[in-house]
């Protein structure tokens, strides 16, 4: 993931997190790659469905010396109540829930009104030679790993009624990272 991060994804963590405040809620934490890029004064809490990834996130966590409850949950069914966090946050994990339409809801429902939904993954590519790769690749991507490359989670959030208020491509297109609010 760390080549990954260099070479295609930049510094998209630290962007979204860069815009992270109040009460956060990351969904799909995985290793916590995320933890060292939050600022002082958010609370962080982050669930993931894989218990093994949990356990590495909360021992980066206490490395990084930051108090960070993470815990086993599913993106699909947040078990937080409605309008309950500032900012909701997932990165480069939307390709690989089953159900992304379903998670994008769940976040949107805990956001407290005038909350931000942060997002980044990588998305159809504005190039269409490159979309062509994307489909032949998830051919087999879906079927054996449930990887999408070519979902475009910026098209669904105005009909949860997210507006977007910042948002980069960049990679060919194949990267995208954004900032939608909860109006109030």
């Amino acid at each position: 993931m760390q080549f990954m991060d260099r070479v295609l994804f930049r510094d998209s963590r630290a962007w979204v997190c860069s815009r992270a405040a109040g009460e956060v809620f990351e969904v799909a934490v995985g290793t916590g790659l995320n933890l060292p890029h939050y600022p002082a004064g958010t609370r962080v809490r982050g669930i993931d469905l894989s218990p093994a990834m949990v356990e590495l996130a909360r021992a980066r966590a206490v490395e990084l010396g930051r108090d960070v409850e993470v815990r086993v949950g599913d993106a699909e069914h947040l078990d937080l109540p409605d309008c309950s966090v500032d900012c909701v946050v997932c990165t480069f994990s939307l390709c690989g829930i089953p159900d992304h339409r379903r998670a994008l809801t769940e976040m949107v429902r805990v956001l407290r009104p005038g909350g931000s939904l942060l997002l980044a993954d990588h998305v159809a590519s504005t190039i269409a030679p490159v979309r062509a790769v994307q489909w032949l690749t998830e051919v087999a991507s879906v079927r054996f790993m449930g990887e999408h490359f070519r979902r475009r989670p910026a098209d669904l959030l105005p009909g949860l009624g997210l507006d977007i208020v910042e948002i980069e491509r960049f990679t060919g297109g194949v990267v995208e990272r954004l900032v939608a609010r909860k109006p109030v």
